[in-house]
This record gives C-alpha cells, structure tokens and sequence, in this order.
C-alpha cells in the first residue's frame, strides 16, 4: 500500500502517504504501542458522565493536531520553505504531544501526581520503538522532539508555536473536537480564516496577519467559553475531587488494606521509581478495573467515591466564587456539620475547590499582528482580548445532595 486514510469524523479524510518521508514516519510512529495506547485514554477524562458523547481518545485528537500541523505548516511554506526541512520533527511533535498522558488525561494527572509533558519527553527519548524510528529518520530527532514536547524548546520558533503556543494545532483540534463531543456549538471555529491568516515576524516567530483578527478573537472567546462551560463544569470539578480523594485514600491505606495488582501497585506506592512500561500498562481500563475491584471490596472510604464515580452518584457543588475567602471557609465547616449530623464522612464528601482562569495569557508567549510594516501585541489592537486577559476567580463548594436545604439557609443568608 502506498498510504493510509483515517477517517475523522471532524476533519474528514487524513490522508498520509509513505512515499513522503515525514508522512512515512507519522505512519510508523502511529502504528507503535505507546501511540496505540492513547485509543485507551478519553481525551474529556471523566467528562463523559456530564456530557454522554465525550468518549473519545487522545488517538483520535493526536491524529487530528497532525492534520492541522500539516495544514499550518502549507500555508506558511510557500513564503517560508526553509520550514520544509523541519517537517519530520513538527509532524512527530504533533503526533507524540500527548503520549505521556496517564489514565483519564488531565484529570489522571490530577490523580496521580504525574507531568504529562515530562513523560512524553522520557519516552521519545527512552523507548526503544519511538527512539529508534526518530532517530532512523534523521539523527537528533528524538532529542529534539522531547525537547520540544517536555520544555517547549526549539530553534525554530515557527516550528515550536504551531507545536506549543497560545494558536498551536493542539488547541485549535481540542477546542472542535470536544465542542463537537460535548454538543457545546460555540466551539465551532473558523479555522480556514485562521490558517490563512498565519504568518512570520521579522524575528522568524508566528504571528497573525490583520485579516484574521477577527477570526482568532472569536478562537479566544470559545476557548473561554469552552473552559467555563465544559472543563470547568461544576459535575466535572467534582469528578476530578472525587479521583483524586479515592487515589488519595488508596495511598494513605496501603498495600495492607489495598488491593492491587502489580502495575497499580507501582502507580500508587512507587511513582518516584515508576517505568516505562508500567507506565504504558496503565490506561484507563486498568484504572477502572481497579475501581470497580475497590467499590466492591475495598475499605468504606475508598469504596464510597469509587461507587459514586461508576453508578453516577455525584456530589453537589455549589458556585460561592463570589463570596470573600472566610465567607467560603465558612460554608464549608457549616457543611461539613451537616454532613456529620447526616451520617456522611464530611472528609469524603465535602470539599472547597478553588482555581484561576482567563481566556488570553498576553505574556505567556502572546500573539501578535504583522502587516507587513508593524509588528503589535494582539491585546493592544483588540479591546475584546484585552478583557479576556483579566483574571477570573472560580470557587465551589462540594457537599452531598442530602444537605443541600439545610445549607442553602446558609447561602442564602
């Protein structure tokens, strides 16, 4: 066969071909076991229990940010052909972005104390399979693909914006790709204006020609529309505490009152000294296994957040971001009363989240516009982005449903 076409439901059809180099490399880097692993990880982690279509995997979304590398990397090289020779190592990057990721993505690394970046740098510079194939393409690919994924470093730094930035490929597949899954319309984006829009600086860095502003504010303001309704979804801040309090449990307890089988048993008592291949061994099936396994005969503390992950039966949580510090502090001791006199652990149940957010990070590697004669940050030519930059404070506070009436007379008062 002379390629291979996979099928996306988003993209349509991604065609690769074996007679191109850096296209034969992707082929072959698709087809190792660490990649074929990102089939068992959800890309959304336990958001498909808010939003019933967020099934889908790292695979899936890795194969989407090579389509849109590839796409990027045409409209830049016409004018910028030097680029061409930095094809092997974009496409790679794009592919492998996200091979570190752990159980249930983002909220694996939540649970189990992992980098999901230093991870992907390890094991392009370590295994045997990803080392070889980068290196057999062109000698130093590996290192630089794992200094790119771990530390965002590369010399060219068009290569490493489109990678790693503000308008990489990663964020313009995932902002679709879960608006799509999650039935969130407003993460629709017009990624050929985009695309089109992309250009050079001076300093040889990406930038924006003026025809796309609009088109990337309208990226930004999904992106902060997304977070605020998807990723930071009062049910999917529960999941996450819930995850990270029965791994935490788990821990605390013991191999003496826990059960695990060797893999877990090295995620949860030796993650300092944790290989590579009880790495790759863990995925999303053995950690469910292994909440299954303690839901039915595990401890009560670890079995009772195991059983409200797998029969849905979720804590509340209720949004106080708008109340001072000691006003949360506050409702959170009154709910753990509550939750005490109710018969409930108010150490497995009840929980202050907090966390900052914003839409535009101006000074952690920002967009700017060329036209040509200027160069200018995005934020100073667009009011709209300016005010994405600022800040938002998020606080909920976790309880069981069983005390909600008696603790909304502290709310409300």
């Amino acid at each position: 066969m002379s390629g291979r076409t996979y099928h996306d439901p988003l993209h349509g059809a991604i065609r690769l071909e074996r007679s191109d180099p850096a296209e034969a490399l992707a082929i072959a880097l698709i087809d190792t076991a660490p990649f074929q692993r990102l089939r068992r990880i959800r890309q959304l982690g336990p958001a498909y229990l808010t939003f019933h279509g967020a099934e889908f995997s790292r695979f899936t979304h890795s194969l989407g940010v090579l389509h849109l590398a590839r796409l990027a990397l045409a409209q830049l090289a016409p004018h910028h052909p030097e680029l061409l020779e930095h094809r092997g190592v974009l496409y790679a990057a794009a592919l492998l972005h996200d091979v570190g990721h752990g159980p249930l993505s983002h909220s694996g690394e939540e649970m189990y104390g992992l980098n999901h970046e230093a991870w992907s740098g390890r094991l392009v510079r370590e295994h045997p399979q990803l080392r070889g194939l980068l290196e057999s393409h062109a000698e130093g690919c590996a290192d630089a693909v794992a200094d790119l994924l771990e530390h965002g470093r590369y010399p060219v730094q068009a290569i490493k914006a489109l990678v790693s930035s503000q308008l990489d490929c990663d964020r313009l597949d995932y902002l679709q790709r879960d608006g799509y899954s999650t039935g969130a319309s407003y993460g629709r984006l017009d990624l050929q204006r985009i695309l089109a829009a992309l250009t050079l600086a001076p300093d040889g860095a990406l930038a924006v020609q003026p025809k796309g502003l609009m088109a990337v504010e309208h990226y930004l303001v999904v992106r902060n529309l997304m977070y605020r309704s998807v990723y930071n979804h009062r049910l999917n801040v529960v999941c996450n505490w819930l995850l990270r309090r029965l791994i935490s449990v788990a821990r605390q307890l013991g191999p003496g009152r826990v059960w695990a089988d060797a893999v877990m048993g090295r995620w949860l008592w030796e993650r300092g000294s944790l290989d590579l291949a009880s790495f790759l061994a863990n995925d999303d099936i053995r950690t469910g296994y292994h909440l299954e396994r303690w839901q039915e005969e595990g401890p009560k503390e670890l079995a009772d957040p195991c059983r409200r992950l797998l029969e849905r039966r979720l804590l509340k949580a209720t949004d106080v971001a708008s109340r001072d510090r000691g006003s949360q502090l506050e409702l959170l001791a009154q709910a753990r009363t509550l939750a005490s006199q109710a018969g409930f652990d108010p150490d497995g149940c009840c929980a202050l989240e907090q966390r900052q957010t914003r839409g535009y990070h101006p000074y952690a590697g920002g967009l700017r516009l060329w036209d040509g004669r200027t160069l200018q940050a995005l934020e100073q030519r667009s009011p709209l982005v300016h005010s994405l930059s600022e800040p938002v404070q998020l606080a909920w506070l976790i309880h069981p449903a069983e005390v909600a009436s008696k603790l909304r007379r502290f709310l409300d008062s």
